[in-house]
């Protein structure tokens, strides 16, 4: 009898994850850099199959009904975004695959598509609020000028030719094995660096998130939240009466 609440609240959790992801698309749509997200879920049924270890189909059975379901992935979408002249020394736009490494204050790394620099106190090249951006050997990257040009391929010069350093660009095998830890930064192992990528000076990546169909998700997924909410309602009120109505028998 009460197999519909299941449902209903299944129903309203999910679609409160899916408004929390893409309002957090919505929100970077300014950030440079950003990659959007979405989220996936799957029936209880096949999480609890997964978790069985049951991948083989050879498992005993536990039941094929499902009246919830549970959350799955939360999927990064990893194209590129596009790349816009913004005319500024310091900022950097990768063209094709990979991620500028920047380590913070205490030695962690973090890969990030955002290249929109500047330059510390010390003069070191910086992302503001994350840390220190390094170079192909990982080290950080002392500039002491703003004035500076560069030959396409991450290489930094000062006005009159002397090199300064080459930016890093780093790549993963599975970058969807990679962890989000802040607002366009991700971290994980086997970073490997990329050999002639394209880094565009002056240029800055927007994000990829596609506004008309994260306005389009989010309007669906209000409505299918507050019909499961009002639909809870109305079977709440069909189980009060119900109930009450038996009582009298």
């Amino acid at each position: 009898m009460f197999k519909g609440f299941y449902n209903l609240t299944s129903a309203m959790l999910t679609n409160q994850q899916n408004l929390n992801v893409v309002g957090n698309n919505m929100t970077n749509i300014s950030t440079a850099g950003y990659k959007q997200r979405q989220y996936t879920a799957t029936t209880f049924d096949e999480v609890m199959y997964s978790r069985l270890g049951n991948k083989d189909g050879k498992g005993p059975e536990i039941g094929k009904q499902s009246y919830i379901r549970a959350s799955s992935d939360i999927a990064t979408d990893f194209r590129q975004g596009t790349l816009e002249p913004t005319g500024v020394f310091l900022d950097f736009a990768i063209n094709g695959d990979g991620f500028f490494a920047v380590q913070d204050e205490n030695g962690a790394v973090s890969y990030t598509r955002q290249g929109n620099f500047s330059l510390t106190e010390e003069g070191y090249l910086s992302l503001a609020g994350h840390g220190l951006v390094l170079d192909a050997q990982r080290n950080p990257i002392r500039m002491g000028t703003d004035k500076i040009t560069s030959d396409g391929f991450g290489g930094i010069y000062t006005e009159t030719g002397a090199r300064i350093g080459q930016l890093g660009v780093f790549t993963f095998q599975d970058p969807a094995a990679l962890q989000i830890t802040e607002q366009g930064m991700y971290q994980g192992e086997g970073a490997a660096l990329k050999g002639n990528a394209v880094v565009l000076n002056g240029y800055l990546e927007r994000s990829n998130t596609d506004m008309v169909k994260q306005m389009t998700d989010m309007i669906s997924v209000q409505r299918s939240f507050q019909s499961a909410a009002q639909v809870s309602k109305i079977y709440d009120q069909l189980m009060t009466k119900a109930t009450s109505d038996l009582g009298r028998l």
